[in-house]
């Protein structure tokens, strides 16, 4: 089953998500699931240096009332899956288009998974600003990347017009929020949904494989 996890990586949902779908997936053992991480740029106009967390957060909310009540509320849903979210630690709201790309550079080591963990823990636990090549780099050599290849890397373009082109590609195909999962190219679901949901969407894939083999 190929699983396209549609995501941003400033999107505490998005994180809430994904470790709701590792669990659903760890109660479905026989399973074979590959998971593309597809980009998703939910602020692309941040500058590349980012702005201000605090006014970009009052801006996009209406006050920092509301503001606290959505991270109250995603804080408790992230309890609940082991995240430690520490909004209050993070000071910058970055350009996202440099941590997808790492996450692409990961691809060729296998290590895909893992950065996107190791992004997600830094920017919402540890308030890294995830925007900067050199912390993006600390967090690469962490998870078994090459520090001096991956700087190079992030510092040329290759993959710019990629990440670019999969959001782009991701509208097209109506999706306006994430997470995002789409299943074998037939089945989506949007949000953090609990994982008997997701159970339930990973049994229908699952058989309509089965009657596709058998057909």
């Amino acid at each position: 089953m190929r699983v396209d996890f549609i995501f941003d990586t400033v999107c505490p949902w998005c994180y809430v998500g994904k470790r709701r779908f590792q669990r659903a997936l760890a109660q479905r053992s026989g399973a074979r699931v590959q998971i593309v991480w597809r980009p998703f740029l939910l602020n692309p106009d941040i500058p590349a240096e980012g702005i201000d967390r605090k006014t970009y957060l009052d801006r996009k909310f209406g006050g920092p009332a509301r503001v606290q009540r959505i991270h109250t509320a995603v804080a408790s849903a992230g309890e609940s899956e082991g995240i430690q979210f520490a909004f209050d630690r993070i000071t910058r709201a970055p350009n996202t288009l440099n941590s997808h790309r790492m996450i692409r550079f990961a691809t060729g080591s296998g290590r895909e998974a893992e950065t996107v963990e190791a992004i997600y823990h830094a920017y919402f636990c540890e308030g890294i600003d995830i925007g900067e090549i050199s912390e993006l780099v600390a967090i690469g050599e962490k998870v078994g990347l090459v520090a001096a290849e991956l700087e190079t890397f992030l510092r040329s373009d290759t993959d710019i017009s990629s990440v670019l082109n999969e959001n782009a590609r991701a509208h097209r195909q109506g999706v306006n929020g994430v997470p995002c999962m789409i299943l074998d190219g037939l089945y989506a679901l949007a949000g953090a949904q609990e994982p008997d949901i997701l159970l339930r969407l990973i049994d229908i894939a699952r058989e309509s494989e089965a009657e596709a083999a058998l057909s």
